[in-house]
Formats: C-alpha cells, sequence, structure tokens
C-alpha cells in the first residue's frame, strides 16, 4: 500500500468531498478520485458510498479511515522520534557499573549529563565487572565501567581513572601513622573484604605471594558498612584509594602499599564495531571530559 494513497484517502474522508479534498492538497478531482479507486482496488474493497450526493464512507471505508490516521500519526511520531534521537532530545543509555564505582563517581557523572538532555534515559545496572563486561560483549549494554585491562578485540575502551588499591585502618592502629607498608606486615591482621570477586582475588594472591593466608573476619557488600566497621576498629581493609574521601578521615586512615603496589585501573567499555547511538557517542565525549578522574 502506498501511504500517499492512504494520505489522499483520508483527505476525502475528511472533508466528505472530492472538491474540498482535491483544493486542500493541491491536486486535481480526476487525479484524487483515481487514487482511491485504486485504493478500494487494491484492498479489493468499496470505502466510498457513491450513490448519495454527499459522500459518505461505507463501513469499511471507516475502519480504513480510523486506521489510517493511526498509521499516519504513527509514521509522523516516528520521524519527530527520530529526528530527537539524531539531534539529541531523546535517547536510552544501558550502562553496567559496578557498586564501588558507582559509588564512589557516577552520582556527579549522571546528574551533569542529565541536565544537558534531561530526555535522554540512563537505566544503570549494578554487577560485577566481569558480568558488564560480559553483557557489553553481548550487547545487552551500551556500556560499562570495567576494571582494566579488557581485551581490546572484544572492546573499545576510554580508560577513566588510573589509582591504585591501598589499606585502610583505624586511626589508633599501629600502622596509622605509616607512610606506606608491605603486604607482610598485614599477616596478622583482621580483613574486612568487599564483596567483589575480582578485587578480593587480587588481595588475596598478594596475600599468598607474602607468605601467608589473610583472616578473613568479615566480607561485606556496602562500601558505609565497611567504613563503619573500620570505624569501630573491628580490623582492616584495603580498597581503591579514591574511596578515602568517603570515609570519616578523623577515624580512618589511608596508608599506601608497596611491594607489590596494587593498581587500580578503570575504564569505559563499548561493543567494538558495535554502531553507537547519537545519545551513546555523546555521553561517551561527556565521560571522557567531566569525569572528576
Amino acid at each position: 500500500m502506498d501511504i500517499r494513497h492512504l494520505n489522499y484517502f483520508i483527505e476525502v474522508a475528511k472533508h466528505k468531498s472530492f472538491t474540498k479534498a482535491s483544493k486542500a492538497m493541491h491536486l486535481s478531482q480526476s487525479t484524487l478520485s483515481k487514487v482511491v479507486k485504486d485504493l478500494e482496488e487494491e484492498l479489493n474493497v468499496e470505502l466510498i458510498d457513491r450513490s448519495n450526493k454527499n459522500i459518505e464512507l461505507t463501513e469499511a471505508g471507516e475502519i480504513v479511515f480510523a486506521e489510517g490516521k493511526a498509521i499516519i500519526e504513527s509514521l509522523n511520531d516516528l520521524s519527530v522520534n527520530l529526528y530527537d534521537l539524531m539531534n539529541l532530545k531523546k535517547g536510552k543509555i544501558k550502562i553496567g557499573i559496578p557498586p564501588i564505582i558507582g559509588f564512589l563517581f557516577f552520582p556527579k557523572i549522571i546528574k551533569g549529563f542529565n541536565d544537558l538532555y534531561p530526555d535522554i534515559t540512563l537505566k544503570i545496572s549494578e554487577d560485577d565487572s566481569k558480568k558488564v563486561k560480559q553483557e557489553v560483549k553481548e550487547g545487552k549494554l551500551d556500556l560499562g565501567v570495567v576494571i582494566l585491562p579488557v581485551d581490546e578485540k572484544d572492546f573499545d575502551v576510554v580508560p577513566l581513572v588510573d589509582e591504585e588499591l591501598a589499606l585502610f585502618v583505624h586511626h589508633s592502629h599501629p600502622l596509622a601513622n605509616s607512610q606506606q607498608i608491605e603486604m607482610s606486615e598485614l599477616e596478622h591482621e583482621d580483613f574486612i573484604l568487599f564483596k567483589q570477586k575480582l578485587i578480593n582475588d587480587l588481595i588475596l594472591q598478594e596475600c599468598a605471594r607474602a607468605g601467608f593466608q589473610p583472616k578473613i573476619a568479615y566480607e561485606i557488600s556496602e562500601w558505609g558498612f565497611i567504613s563503619e566497621m573500620i570505624s569501630e576498629n573491628l580490623g582492616i581493609s584495603i580498597c581503591p584509594k579514591p574511596i578515602a574521601k568517603k570515609f570519616d578521615q578523623e577515624l580512618i586512615k589511608a596508608v599506601s602499599i608497596v611491594n607489590p603496589k596494587f593498581p587500580w585501573k578503570l575504564g569505559l567499555i563499548s561493543k567494538k564495531q558495535k554502531h553507537p547511538s547519537p545519545a551513546v557517542r555523546e555521553f561517551i565525549q561527556y565521560v571522557s571530559a567531566n569525569a572528576p578522574f
């Protein structure tokens, strides 16, 4: 069905007159009449009762008129929405973020981007770095913020953070006044670990290299809870260094770890060879320019 033919019929039905419709559309009456006739033949139904002087729609004509208007309206909406999308007025971005990263960095980023593009929806899902990578690779997420490195054959990467993990202790702890410590000095400490496999595996690996198995007193999934536990001097924790600004620095001290150093690098990833939407491209540019890292 030619959409123009449907549009011509709708105009005739609205005006209930070939003459008035032809004037409104700047077409000859004969052209308009032929178009409607062609549409009737295509649909194999009579749309207009021509037995009376005044045009009346048949029952089939009423259906085509009602449904045709909805089709035309949908097409108009499609054009408007595509224009809005291409001009960044609308869109949806699905982003995966591990909990620590969301807690530290992303509220300000989301607020700033929403202020610029209020009709672009950011759908945030929290999960561990491994699952975020998998869902970006499968196309379930547009973007992910993950711990680097990743396989750059699969992902385009925008580096965001180049930091380290550090030791966090109560201010009265004997190590609180140290400028730096080695892992071997933590052999007899009670560890409070955050429930994130990649970070925990790294900590356990480096403890093993230092010759001991850590005593894990608690495993906690909320950074605020870890802060409170350290504040009560219930153990030590190894966390990303930037988290220090979220802790009570009068009660909790951050100490650098050497031998080994714990790199903590983050990046914004997208699936390689997937054409990003205008909204996704703009978000990548906004994060690159405005992330407070």
